[in-house]
């Protein structure tokens, strides 16, 4: 099933109003996020197909959030794909060790973010 409904996680105003733009742009319904914390409740009213998650947040941060979404039975199918400018090597495999799906890097494209969303 193509994602249709997509949350985007993102404690930066400028970063969450860009990826809120290309993801309506291509069609998608968005939900928003400031923090870790609201992206889980959210995330069990709403129930997105895809969550585009910021790793580096105030309070709950991606890392945790993704751990606390994939550990809930009932959003543990909802992938995570963190958007992020931590980029190293080490991020990623810690990203995918706590449940993610992949990792966009910042600065990002349009076409990154729609191919990834797509490829879900």
């Amino acid at each position: 099933m193509k994602p249709s409904k997509v949350m985007i996680v993102d404690d930066s105003p400028v970063d969450l109003q860009h990826l809120k733009q290309i993801i309506a742009d291509a069609g998608y319904q968005v939900i928003t996020a400031t923090d870790g914390q609201e992206a889980y409740d959210k995330a069990k009213t709403y129930r997105p197909d895809v969550i585009l998650m910021d790793v580096v947040m105030e309070g709950v941060d991606g890392f945790q959030a993704c751990r606390n979404i994939t550990s809930d039975k009932d959003l543990a199918s909802i992938p995570v794909v963190f958007v992020t400018s931590k980029n190293q090597r080490a991020d990623r495999v810690w990203g995918e060790l706590q449940g993610g799906k992949g990792m966009i890097s910042k600065p990002y494209t349009q076409a990154d973010i729609i191919n990834t969303i797509a490829s879900l």
